[in-house]
């Protein structure tokens, strides 16, 4: 299928190759040694020259690496819902993004213990600027979202990659892991873009978008952090909108972001798996009359199912606490939790700044409120 071959990861049998090119590779050695610290070089390098697919390279290699990812920065991660997916079949996961490696590939850590479908997953190809990194990323089943194009481009882009994301699902049963939005939440409020599903929706092969969307078995995936590693540097830019100026990221700005997500201290972590949008989809059909207007009431699915199994932390309920300078939720929290995140506020943020310590506080939050809205819509 070479109308992909811009933006799809390695075939299995490119794998080695691009393997032993790599493997001498500073990050690599850097990479292994975290991962094995007690094999000596040799071995590993020896493992990695025998590795002929991208199943191998990720179970043998990677789950190890996020394994000891988990174990260094973390207290540990739980799921739910993943029984609700069946073996073998393959499901577009469209999930909120809050890190920028950690959230797929901690998925497929989790799919991978369960004996599912592991996914391809979206990334912007400018995030992968560094050979090393593009190379890695296409052993790791990543597919390239192209950035900074033109309208006339993008709109030949968007449509390739809807094709692709369609042929993975349908004709490889492959799984795909996409954001709800491009770029990373900054400040709490998980919300689909619109423009992601009619993205998706230009690869459809069916006279009724609906029954499309069905084909793709979409499942909102809700992942949390009760410490969000990368939270302090998503204020530049939250600073930046509130100022209605546009905001210009430093040169390596996104590798470090990248490396801050994977070490930097996250607590808990979990993810939820949503049901598979089959009665939701066929619910739309039936009330619903115009394509616009579905794909906007299919957002609203996926937000609701996203806001509503969103694992809330103690670190959240004190946010909340804080900014609404009450104790509502003192009962979900310890006072060790509560002084804990207050330095860690004090440490990582100037506090005679008081946009970016609001930033910071309604970035922990906005989940609760999120939450509160469905709670009032029951009562109402």
């Amino acid at each position: 299928m070479q109308k992909f071959d811009a933006i799809r990861p390695f075939y299995d049998s490119e794998i080695n190759e691009a393997i032993l090119n790599v493997k001498n590779h500073p990050m690599m050695k850097a990479m292994m040694g975290f991962t094995f610290p007690e094999v000596d070089e040799s071995v590993w390098k020896e493992q990695l020259s025998k590795t002929h697919s991208i199943r191998d390279f990720q179970c043998n290699f990677i789950y190890h690496t996020i394994q000891k990812v988990l174990e260094n920065s973390s207290d540990g991660l739980t799921t739910s819902g993943f029984e609700k997916l069946e073996k073998g079949e393959s499901y577009l996961f469209v999930s909120n993004h809050r890190d920028i490696v950690l959230d797929t590939t901690l998925l497929n850590v989790s799919l991978f213990e369960h004996g599912l479908v592991m996914t391809a997953s979206a990334i912007g190809d400018n995030l992968v600027q560094k050979d090393f990194l593009n190379v890695l990323a296409k052993m790791n089943r990543n597919f390239l979202v192209q950035r900074g194009l033109s309208p006339r481009e993008m709109l030949t882009s968007s449509k390739t990659l809807s094709e692709y994301i369609g042929h993975l699902i349908q004709h490889e049963n492959r799984s795909v892991w996409i954001a709800q939005r491009e770029g990373r939440t900054k400040d709490g409020n998980d919300a689909t873009n619109p423009g992601v599903l009619k993205m998706l929706a230009m690869g459809s092969d069916e006279a009724n978008l609906m029954d499309y969307f069905k084909k793709l078995k979409i499942v909102p995936v809700a992942i949390s952090y009760e410490y969000d590693p990368t939270d302090v540097l998503k204020i530049p830019q939250l600073l930046a909108e509130t100022n209605n100026e546009v905001y210009v990221k430093e040169k390596n700005e996104d590798f470090m972001t990248l490396l801050s997500g994977i070490m930097g201290p996250k607590k808990r972590i979990h993810i939820h798996i949503g049901d598979v949008l089959d009665q939701e989809i066929s619910k739309i059909q039936a009330e619903v009359d115009n394509n616009n207007k579905q794909i906007q009431a299919l957002a609203q699915v996926i937000d609701d199912s996203i806001l509503q199994s969103y694992k809330l932390w103690p670190t959240n309920y004190i946010a909340y606490d804080i900014v609404n300078k009450g104790t509502t939720y003192a009962d979900r929290y310890t006072e060790s939790e509560k002084s804990l995140f207050e330095r860690r506020l004090e440490m990582r943020i100037d506090a005679e700044n008081p946009v970016a310590l609001q930033g910071l506080l309604d970035m922990y939050a906005n989940p609760v409120v999120n939450q509160l809205k469905y709670s009032n819509e029951l009562k109402s």
